[in-house]
């Protein structure tokens, strides 16, 4: 205990002796981790979305052109039906999509009493028996006359999926480069005060003070502006997404049919793996700077 209060104090000492570097990586890494941070509450977003669309993969809606009679209608729902791969077909008319839309507006519901006309097609919801089937639903239908569109969910899945995995690679290579980056500060601040206590540093090794007791104090210097940076960027990435979803998190819904991820869910997460990325940059950091004085 005695070793790690005199390591704190003396890193605590060489972050006030080179205020002006330490506040500038501190800055730096908070700066990276905020770009991370974003990069992972839109990929968490998106894959949350992708989730919800793959529990309607079974669903697909097929919009009727307005010249569709009513013999041409029932023609239709029984072809459909008939279709291998279809588990069910339900016909809604363009009064109950409408209806359903303003449910899904809620208290802006009535906004749309103001359309005049019904914009809204009339449609067939199709029940698939799996997403394999799915496809070959969609190429049955497409061979079909009166239908205007498809809404098909498994396009929109697979989009998604694409969208994700690349947002996944952008942030391993962005979050490399940041990293080395933000090491290299930390390495560079460390050695300023490597540099002023050198001769102190001589000397404790001619006394024969092992290279970790010497280490130490650098050591949890680059940890402790490694840790002030993560917490740094881990609130301001928590005040800023939650913003956002109390400005837009409804509107959001009402669009995509899709909630956003409750904040404070996504502030645990990001608190943890700040820590991690902080405090391993800051140690890395320091053992980079100490390796030339510590191998003389």
């Amino acid at each position: 205990m005695g070793s790690l209060g005199y390591n704190l104090k003396q890193a605590f000492q060489q972050i006030g002796r080179n205020l002006g570097m330490s506040v500038a990586s501190i800055l730096a890494i908070t700066a990276m981790m905020l770009i991370l941070g974003i990069f992972f509450v839109t990929m968490v977003n998106i894959n949350l979305f992708t989730e919800m669309i793959k529990s309607n993969y079974d669903e697909m809606e097929v919009f009727l052109e307005d010249e569709v009679t009513g013999n041409q209608t029932n023609l239709l729902m029984n072809t459909v039906k008939k279709i291998d791969g279809v588990r069910s077909a339900e016909y809604r008319t363009k009064e109950e999509a409408l209806s359903i839309l303003k449910t899904r507006w809620g208290e802006k519901g009535y906004l749309l009493d103001s359309l005049g006309n019904n914009p809204l097609p009339n449609s067939i919801v199709i029940e698939v028996d799996s997403l394999e089937t799915a496809d070959q639903v969609n190429a049955a239908l497409q061979e079909l006359e009166g239908i205007e569109d498809i809404r098909y969910y498994k396009e929109t899945v697979d989009n998604l999926i694409k969208v994700s995995g690349f947002l996944q690679k952008a942030m391993l290579v962005l979050m490399a480069f940041l990293v080395i980056v933000s090491i290299i500060v930390v390495s560079n601040t460390i050695k300023l005060t490597v540099v002023a206590r050198s001769r102190e540093i001589s000397i404790m090794k001619y006394i024969g003070a092992t290279n970790w007791f010497i280490r130490g104090p650098f050591l949890l210097e680059g940890i402790i502006i490694g840790t002030i940076s993560s917490l740094l960027a881990a609130g301001i990435t928590y005040l800023l997404y939650s913003k956002l979803v109390d400005f837009a998190g409804k509107q959001i819904m009402l669009i995509l049919s899709s909630p956003l991820v409750p904040a404070i869910y996504l502030a645990v997460n990001i608190v943890i793996i700040f820590l991690a990325i902080g405090v391993g940059i800051g140690g890395a950091g320091s053992v980079i700077s100490m390796r030339k004085y510590l191998n003389k």
